[in-house]
């Protein structure tokens, strides 16, 4: 996602001039450093990352995977059932609550995140799921709690069975992904706006088909609000580069390379 955005605003479009941002996941880091001023072409290594997941401890790993695939795949069932309805967050409370709680730790990010000082501005917005209720929460919206963006960011980045929940006045937030790779539809958009979604996941193997479902529908309910949207999944280098493991410490500097490009690419047509 940087090495993209680092493509287009070394063509001349700054990302940071964006009216709005949205984040989900590790895209709640991206989005929460733009509205915090952060170039993706001039500050390209310094945005944090999350604590490598290169494997999967032995004591949860039969149910770690198949649970994640469930509530990646969650969302197919709320295109149906609008996501405010009690039956689309029934699936992901049912999905979540046969997942370990995770042990790692966030705080890195958190850190990083607390030294930009983001605050919520207006323009930035960061989904997470309540695990007691399923429901999706868009922090940075008016009904949602008041936490700092580095808490929001955490709650977003906290995979289900991996990283440690945001606790919050007893209730426990984890990756918006387990809502939708993209959650476009929470997007603060306007008739006329543009909206440019990167969607990394539709390269993540298995989960790949159902991200681009995804993806296509939520972009399908924008642009009946009159949106003109675009849609950026990894291109065919990028998506070889990445790998399965989206997680992986090693081999992110050509990660990021491969995003330049596409990002250049894009720029040009």
């Amino acid at each position: 996602m940087t090495g993209v955005l680092a493509g287009l605003e070394e063509a001349g479009s700054d990302p940071r001039a964006a009216r709005s941002f949205l984040g989900s996941s590790a895209g709640s880091i991206v989005a929460a450093s733009l509205a915090g001023g952060v170039s993706p072409l001039t500050r390209f290594d310094e945005l944090p990352e999350q604590p490598p997941v290169d494997e999967v401890p032995e004591a949860v790993a039969p149910g770690v995977v198949r649970k994640a695939v469930e509530a990646a795949s969650a969302p197919l069932a709320a295109l149906a059932l609008n996501w405010a309805t009690p039956g689309g967050a029934l699936v992901r409370r049912l999905a979540l609550g046969r997942v370990p709680e995770g042990t790692r730790s966030l705080g890195g990010v958190k850190r990083w995140l607390d030294g930009l000082d983001v605050q919520w501005d207006g323009r930035l917005r960061v989904t997470a799921v309540e695990v007691e209720s399923g429901r999706r929460v868009v922090f940075g919206s008016g009904d949602a709690p008041s936490v700092p963006v580095s808490d929001a960011v955490v709650a977003s980045c906290a995979i289900p069975g991996v990283f440690r929940p945001l606790r919050l006045d007893g209730r426990r937030y984890v990756d918006g992904g387990a809502w939708s790779p993209t959650n476009m539809d929470a997007a603060d958009m306007r008739d006329g706006d543009r909206v440019l979604c990167l969607n990394p996941t539709a390269a993540a193997g298995a989960l790949g088909p159902v991200s681009r479902s995804v993806a296509a529908a939520e972009s399908l309910v924008l642009r009946r609000r009159g949106a003109d949207v675009q849609v950026v999944n990894p291109d065919d280098a990028a998506a070889e580069t990445m790998g399965p493991n989206l997680m992986r410490r090693s081999g992110r500097e050509a990660v990021m390379a491969a995003g330049l490009a596409q990002g250049r690419r894009l720029a040009k047509g």
